[in-house]
């Protein structure tokens, strides 16, 4: 026997659930489903975070259940693109969906095939936004913007001058809003001589003095 849970939502306290539940488990009832669990909210569908729905998510991804029964597709989610995440992380957990009133169950051929349709359009959204972002980042680069974090304005006579006067490197950074490494680092290029890049010279070759030559 699968394990099923309900998923009940109403928008506002004077709701009641009951309706839902009612429905619910009648449903379960007529294909042998074992509910284990009914998890309810009484908060508006925009809301973002729902403690119901949050846990029955976690105890999806800990494999407590096989069936997720609801009432509607509003009822779970609170946008096209919510109810297209939800379906898509149930697929992938492979937990079975079965919306009452769409008359929709991801166990049969149409709920599988809707699944397939679900998948293709979250896969389709996210690669809508990556193109979104390059795109804005190639405008970014020909208008000349900054991309990215902006580089430190560091002013580094004033870092070598403290730690010249005998400050840490932990001062020296507390006081300039910098880390330590950085420190570190501008005071190891100033040490460094120019056109250093960890290479050890090799020594000047020196020429024997000779005497000159005598034609025999």
């Amino acid at each position: 026997m699968k394990r099923a849970v309900l998923y009940m939502r109403v928008s506002t306290l004077d709701q009641h659930p009951e309706t839902q539940m009612h429905d619910l488990r009648s449903l379960a009832a007529q294909r042998g489903l074992e509910i284990v669990e009914e998890y309810t909210d009484r908060i508006s569908g925009a809301k973002a975070r729902r403690p119901g729905l949050d846990q029955m998510m976690k105890d999806a991804r800990r494999g407590r259940f096989d069936v997720v029964l609801v009432w509607a597709f509003d009822r779970l989610a609170r946008s096209v693109k919510h109810l297209i995440e939800v379906l898509d992380e149930l697929s992938h957990l492979n937990i079975e969906f079965v919306s009452f009133r769409e008359n929709i169950d991801t166990g049969g051929p149409l709920g599988r095939a809707v699944v397939v349709i679900v998948g293709a359009i979250a896969e389709l959204e996210r690669s809508l936004i990556v193109e979104r972002v390059r795109a804005g980042m190639r405008r970014a680069k020909l208008e000349g913007r900054q991309i990215g974090r902006r580089p430190l304005d560091i002013d580094r006579m004033a870092v070598l001058r403290d730690r010249d006067h005998g400050m840490s490197l932990t001062e020296v950074a507390k006081a300039h809003r910098i880390s330590r490494a950085m420190v570190s680092k501008i005071v190891r290029e100033q040490r460094q001589p120019p056109g250093h890049k960890g290479v050890v010279p090799a020594p000047p070759q020196t020429q024997q003095n000779r005497l000159p030559e005598t034609a025999a």
